[in-house]
């Protein structure tokens, strides 16, 4: 009998394409052949410099495109133009790719961002599933939607009535209506397309035969108490680590020489910085956070990308900033974050709190200071500080601004907080338990894999 083939879909995102690939490679330790789409904007962005072919075969992935309708030189952090986009454009190539005579697949796991897949994947006799790539809290709010509606917690266009707090089941955590994922939008416009994009999402994934969460059980354990068809299988960290090629997943080149440079520190150190692929900043903000390292007097590697900065002004550092810590403080654009957060000199994670950088952290026994951006993050920031309890937030001033000196004095009270760092080396602990052998999400991926399979 021939290997089982998935065809697996990620929406079009850094933080969305990482864990899709972590689940490849679990898949195939398990037995299956696994086509990977990327738009044909983000393979480039990946495969830059390579002289492969378009269709690569690495580390037993095959990887495959399709467009996803923009120009190159349009803007993928527009999710209004984007989604639109993908639903028009994308549908009639992800057809023609799945009835290709060629290529037999026996199943299709899609994103639940691009779950309006599943239709196609179903007409043409597919076994299909979903993964939500992010906190199953937030899965369980985007479910909730036609109950929020109805109990005049939003309208139809998923504007809070109010602005209240709201609990949607026992033992959740309960969350402000302002901080919903499709509030965290300021252009109104696009948060209406948004928020009917995940209506429309939220009603294909009665295609899907199976939703697998990348957490675990302990982590949101209420969650899955009240939810019990979300099946956790995170973190999605860790298989394969000894042949993976990290790179098969990241827009920016990983600068791997920061490896040698925290072996140059003493454990407990060197304080992290990084904010993911979308976050921006403008100048007056990235400033402030460059003189706040600076005051705290300790190492830090701090992550800058190229991006990083609003097209209205372009971030510099304040003078002579890198000469007065040069000798302390490394810049880099893009980190090898994983290898990063488990290295002994890390003492903490100033983050943006995206799903992929929680579990890492959590993974790795890190405390955080959160400094959200938009969407999940906020909700990530209350399991963080106020669920786990293992790290603090940045609070910015009156005029929005978080100041040099809040990060310094944050930074100095989580580092002397020994019951937050005893919770993390707590957490890391569950966490390494779940993926171990008989773990539970171990052997929820088994399940996954088993179910999947089956023709």
């Amino acid at each position: 009998m021939s290997s089982p083939h998935a065809l697996i879909l990620p929406y079009p995102a850094q933080g969305h394409v990482i864990p899709l690939m972590e689940l490849s490679y679990c898949l195939i330790e398990r037995g299956f052949r696994i086509t990977f789409i990327n738009t044909e904007f983000n393979h480039e962005r990946i495969f830059a410099g390579s002289m492969l072919d378009e269709a690569k075969f690495i580390d037993g992935i095959h990887f495959v495109t399709i467009p996803d309708g923009l120009e190159p030189e349009e803007d993928r952090h527009n999710f209004g133009r984007l989604t639109t986009s993908l639903t028009t454009v994308m549908p009639s190539f992800l057809e023609e790719l799945m009835r290709n005579k060629a290529v037999k697949f026996t199943c299709f796991i899609a994103d639940f961002n691009m779950a309006w897949a599943l239709t196609i994947a179903k007409n043409v006799g597919l076994r299909t599933a979903v993964v939500w790539p992010a906190a199953a809290g937030v899965l369980v709010t985007i479910l909730s939607i036609p109950k929020l509606i109805q109990d005049g917690v939003i309208d139809e266009n998923g504007v809070p009535m109010k602005k209240e707090v709201i609990q949607l089941n026992p033992g959740m955590t309960p969350m402000d209506t302002s901080n919903l994922l499709w509030c965290c939008i300021n252009d109104e416009y696009t948060q209406k397309i948004v928020f009917n994009y995940i209506i429309v999402n939220n009603q294909a994934t009665s295609n899907a035969e199976m939703i697998i969460c990348n957490s675990f059980e302990m982590l949101e354990k209420p969650v899955f108490k009240e939810m019990p068809y979300i099946l956790p299988v995170g973190p999605l960290h860790n298989s394969f680590e000894s042949i993976r090629d990290p790179n098969l997943c990241h827009f920016w080149s990983e600068d791997k020489q920061c490896i040698a440079w925290l072996n140059k520190h003493p454990a407990n150190s060197v304080i992290y910085v990084a904010f993911g692929s979308i976050t921006i900043f403008n100048n007056k903000q990235f400033q402030e956070l460059a003189l706040g390292l600076e005051l705290i007097g300790q190492p830090f590697l701090w992550v800058v990308r190229p991006d990083m900065t609003n097209k209205s002004s372009s971030c510099t550092y304040p003078s002579s900033f890198e000469e007065r810590v040069a000798d302390r403080g490394r810049m880099i654009g893009w980190s090898p974050q994983q290898k990063v957060l488990k290295h002994p000199a890390i003492a903490c994670f100033i983050s943006h709190c995206g799903w992929n950088s929680t579990l890492e952290g959590v993974r790795n026994g890190v405390p955080f200071l959160c400094w959200p951006y938009f969407a999940d993050q906020l909700f990530n920031q209350s399991y963080i500080t106020k669920v786990w309890k293992i790290g603090l937030s940045l609070v910015p001033d009156k005029n929005g601004l978080i100041s040099k000196e809040e990060v310094r004095s944050k930074v100095e009270e989580l580092l002397k907080d020994r019951d937050i760092l005893a919770r993390s080396q707590a957490l890391k602990n569950f966490s390494d338990i779940s993926v171990m052998e008989g773990g539970s999400s171990f052997n929820n991926l088994n399940k996954f894999a088993d179910f999947i399979r089956e023709i």
